[in-house]
């Protein structure tokens, strides 16, 4: 005879999911701080950003529901039409509207061995399987996708440049993967990291969802606009798609100061060039003085690096954050997405990077 359920049960799926830790903001000390683990910009915001979150008084009021001043704003600066944009609560909320309007239970959605966790989170949450693809030297590998599509298989999330690897695929390889799946089949192009890469043969994804009708591009004010506390997020995808996720969205999902900062921040690219020039300066620099001293660095096309330790002990990246730590040096612990020697760094302000670079020379040179 079955038992009496005594308390409410989340449905199958849920109590999987292992939850969200975000990167540390404290040290071990209290000295200085650089907290290099969540990928921010060390520029800031941009001040008009800040002037227009400033400027934003009527609290009592509740924002535009359509967020029109920042769709309006993003399409300008890129060339779309406003209509075909949906806003949200940081990149991460339209990724779980995306996977509740497309997953249901018996339905299957793939991403990467490294890919965000979030895709595994909102996989769950919608009821849905996720199906994880290898990488090929911390690379998505469109071969290995492609093997585990099903009929079952609803979405398949890529992201590009790939958090925390610092990967990506050329975009001749993403139109290969989207040309081979089924029309049924959503193809997510997660690019929070676009802006910062420079690189001929990479494309964040506007053309293909302009010519396709299974695709949705999501972009994120969080890293090289300097917005990651007002959480502003976008998506780029046919009518059809943003219909669904508009039926679904909350009315009222961002906030006016985060509609406002947002608009000026995406038409000051002024500052998002002095974003990437910091970055073209740094992560080399970084990325070179690290294999100097013997460590193993991804390369990155992103604003942060994976730092690959010594299977020694004492050396691996346990030892090393907790060194760190203790100076004042705030990296990324990545276990959770299957690195369990490894750390990732953000690209910092000059001191931090040089402080980085001299607390692991001392680290590795220490008995």
């Amino acid at each position: 005879m079955d038992q009496p359920v005594l308390r409410p049960v989340p449905r199958p799926g849920v109590m999987q999911i292992a939850p969200y830790v975000p990167g540390k903001s404290k040290g071990n000390g209290h000295g200085k701080l650089h907290k290099l683990s969540s990928n921010e910009t060390p520029l800031g915001a941009s001040p008009t950003a800040l002037e227009a979150y400033a400027s934003v008084k009527s609290l009592e009021l509740y924002p535009d529901g359509s967020a029109t001043e920042l769709r309006e704003a993003i399409a300008k600066v890129n060339g779309l039409n406003a209509g075909n944009i949906i806003c949200g609560c940081g990149s991460d909320e339209i990724l779980s509207l995306i996977a509740y309007a497309y997953l249901g239970e018996g339905d299957e959605a793939i991403y990467s061995e490294h890919g965000f966790l979030v895709y595994n989170i909102a996989i769950l949450a919608a009821g849905a399987t996720p199906v994880v693809a290898p990488e090929t030297d911390c690379t998505a590998n469109v071969d290995a996708i492609l093997e585990r599509v099903t009929s079952k298989t609803k979405i398949v999330f890529l992201a590009n440049p790939n958090n925390p690897t610092g990967t990506y695929l050329p975009f001749d390889e993403v139109r290969r993967l989207h040309s081979a799946l089924p029309k049924s089949t959503l193809l997510v192009l997660d690019a929070a990291y676009a802006e910062y890469v420079r690189r001929n043969d990479y494309e964040a994804g506007l053309e293909l969802v302009a010519t396709s009708d299974n695709v949705i591009m999501t972009r994120t004010f969080s890293k090289i606009y300097g917005l990651a506390a007002l959480r502003v997020g976008w998506g780029y995808a046919p009518d059809h798609v943003i219909d669904a996720l508009n039926r679904i969205r909350g009315p009222f999902n961002m906030n006016s100061a985060a509609i406002a900062a947002g608009a000026a921040a995406v038409q000051d690219q002024a500052f998002v060039e002095a974003a990437v020039a910091h970055n073209e300066k740094w992560l080399p620099w970084v990325t070179e003085e690290l294999t100097k001293i013997g460590l193993r660095v991804t390369p990155s096309v992103g604003n942060f690096v994976l730092i690959h330790f010594p299977e020694e002990d004492g050396k691996r990246a346990a030892d090393a954050d907790e060194y760190l730590l203790d100076r004042g040096c705030v990296l990324r612990q990545v276990r959770a997405y299957g690195f369990d020697n490894a750390l990732r760094m953000s690209i910092g302000t000059e001191e931090a990077n040089r402080d980085v670079v001299a607390a692991l020379t001392e680290f590795l040179n220490t008995n």
